[in-house]
């Protein structure tokens, strides 16, 4: 029997290799071309990453936040992707209080609220329960609006390990070959809540949110609606298919496309200290978080922004 293969040219032509990596030299721009750069006037900013990541020193965020020191902060955001505030041990009302500078807060009724519906508490590592965060994945694409941004506190630390990782995902768009863009540019992707949480609770959990949360569909390269920077917008946990694409050609490209967060020249890995504070775009990067702590406990509380729809 012949077998024909149906993969369209310009990506069976691709140089792709099985693993999805690249040799060589990398475009590692950190901000858009013709992004005005200029300096910092009320904090310091370290970078931790030669594309992605921050240190801000010289900030009590339990204080409120005046409307200059505000826009330095999202200038910074946008510039870093994700920024570290060292010590802080803010309250849940305050952590609160500063994620509601950016918007709206979300509440997810799939995950574990700690003080309120709108504090996602995560609580790992010393009981029975596992955890699965170490995947590489963008928060709640499988909302039509997924969030803006996280503030996200570790309230206890284990004695080692626990850190976690962003990759840039502007910058893993910027290094895709010629081809592949061509075949992704003005495609959409499938997004659902089901592939992410059954890691979590079996299926009597998930049906009554079924009709909450349906699937949807999402640019596979989405338009920041602040810098206009052009990024991948698929991940593992929530991505299932490209859309119009047979399934075996759609699992081949998702699978490179979203292995491009493991390359280390779009990430920053952040080792954490009780009190500490990590603020990320979710629009811009994906996340993953290392599980290398058991038996020791790990205790973090996040607040989400909520975002527009992405285009």
């Amino acid at each position: 029997m012949t077998v024909v293969d149906t993969t369209p040219a310009t990506l069976r032509e691709a140089p792709i290799p099985p693993d999805g990596m690249y040799e060589g030299p990398r475009i590692l721009r950190r901000v858009p071309e013709g992004w005005e750069e200029r300096p910092y006037d009320r904090f310091e900013v370290v970078p931790l990453g030669r594309v992605i990541g921050a240190e801000i020193r010289g900030l009590d965020l339990s204080r409120p936040l005046e409307p200059a020191l505000r826009e330095e902060l999202n200038r910074a955001l946008l510039e870093w992707k994700v920024l570290f505030f060292r010590g802080q041990h803010l309250t849940p009302e305050r952590q609160r209080g500063f994620a509601r500078h950016w918007g709206e807060l979300e509440t997810n009724p799939l995950l574990a609220t700690g003080t309120s519906e709108d504090v996602v508490r995560f609580d790992k590592g010393s009981g029975a329960t596992p955890t699965f965060e170490n995947i590489w994945h963008t928060d709640v694409t499988f909302r039509t609006r997924p969030a803006l941004g996280a503030v996200l506190q570790l309230r206890e630390v284990p004695p080692v390990g626990g850190d976690t990782l962003w990759a840039d995902m502007a910058a893993a768009y910027d290094n895709l070959p010629a081809e592949v863009k061509d075949r992704i540019d003005g495609a959409t992707a499938v997004h659902d809540f089901i592939p992410g949480f059954a890691r979590f609770y079996g299926p009597e959990r998930l049906a009554p949110f079924q009709e909450m949360f349906p699937p949807v569909e999402h640019p596979v390269v989405r338009t920041h609606p602040e810098t206009g920077r052009r990024m991948l917008f698929v991940n593992t946990s929530f991505t299932t298919r490209i859309t119009g694409m047979e399934r075996a050609e759609s699992d081949r490209l998702l699978s490179f496309l979203c292995r491009q967060a493991h390359v280390p020249e779009y990430q920053v890995r952040f080792h954490w200290q009780a009190g500490d504070i990590a603020f990320w775009d979710n629009r811009a990067t994906q996340h993953y978080a290392v599980n290398d702590y058991a038996p020791h406990r790990r205790v973090a509380e996040r607040v989400a922004i909520e975002g527009d729809q992405p285009f």
